[in-house]
């Protein structure tokens, strides 16, 4: 039979500075006539998914009652989060395909909440069908946004003491995951210089301001080891409220651009045509992005499955 080669987590552990040597998990295929058929019927399926989702009405239909295989859920946005789901399931099936055991996930802005709730159940689920763990971080300032340090914090629509948080209401609440609380600026060095988190592969941005996001995109600013090559990012603030007027000189939009002009080798970017190649159109596709780390010692690691259905193109 024909075998796929995996990365382990030892190259890993050798790509990012250690000592290990990889070690290489063969995954045997099965024979051409059983793919050919699973094949179609996969294609069929989806097709018939596609027709059917496009029933208005269908996708929320399926959101009150989430059934069928994770990934199709992906696929077709079926969570109260979508983008939740989407960046910590692709994050896993990238550490996954490069061998790595866990992930970090991070949302940064917590206020009373509800998202990192919802992250941890998520993550949960995208846990257990893939088999990868997933450490959850919640950042907060804890009493409430500070005040704004210039127009760049769009402070015509927000403002110090905005969406405060009930430390002990939400600590009750949690299962796993951990807070950090305290002024970004100071508790994100500490986290990466103190912290044996697996690397991160997902990051939700939900800080409003300009200086308190510019500030949190310092976490993906260290050692190889500390995320993946590529991590997924959410950043919610790049719509709503109109009055806000956003652009690419206030907001996060400012952060990122000033993040990707103050690095050559790490870039913070749009994932290309990302509503064109699903089948629906979300104003969340807009919000996803991507960190590279394009000298990062696995960015050129092939993830692309060696089927023929991926890598031929007959007549």
């Amino acid at each position: 039979m024909h075998k796929e080669t995996v990365v382990s987590q030892e190259a890993y552990t050798t790509a990012a500075g250690g000592s290990s040597v990889g070690t290489a998990v063969q995954v045997e295929k099965p024979p051409a006539r059983r793919r050919s058929k699973e094949l179609f019927a996969e294609t069929l399926g989806r097709r018939l998914v596609r027709r059917v989702s496009a029933v208005p009405g269908a996708r929320s239909l399926w959101r009150a009652f989430p059934a069928g295989p994770l990934a199709l859920r992906v696929e077709y946005g079926i969570s109260a989060r979508p983008h939740y789901l989407y960046g910590l399931y692709n994050a896993a099936s990238l550490a996954k395909q490069l061998g790595l055991p866990a992930i970090s996930a991070i949302e940064f802005g917590v206020a009373g909440g509800r998202g990192l709730l919802a992250m941890e159940a998520i993550a949960g689920e995208v846990s257990r069908n893939l088999g990868v763990q997933i450490k959850i971080y919640g950042f907060d300032g804890g009493t409430g946004m500070p005040p704004p340090v210039d127009y760049r914090d769009v402070a015509h629509v927000w403002d110090q003491g905005f969406y405060k948080m009930d430390q002990e209401a939400l600590k009750a609440r949690l299962q796993n995951a951990s807070l950090v609380i305290g002024e970004v600026h100071k508790t994100v060095p500490g986290f990466l210089a103190n912290s044996d988190a697996p690397p991160i592969g997902f990051v939700a941005f939900d800080l409003d301001y300009y200086s308190s996001t510019r500030a949190a995109l310092q976490v993906l600013e260290g050692p190889a080891g500390s995320h993946l090559p590529r991590t997924y990012c959410y950043f919610d603030d790049l719509l709503w409220p109109e009055i806000a007027c956003h652009n690419e000189y206030i907001g996060e939009l400012a952060a990122i651009r000033d993040f990707n002009l103050e690095h050559e080798a790490l870039k913070v970017c749009p994932i290309n045509m990302f509503s064109y190649m699903h089948n629906y159109r979300a104003p969340w596709h807009e919000q996803m992005y991507v960190f590279h780390d394009f000298h990062h010692p696995l960015y050129c690691v092939n993830i692309t499955p060696k089927t023929s259905y991926h890598t031929d193109l007959p007549l």
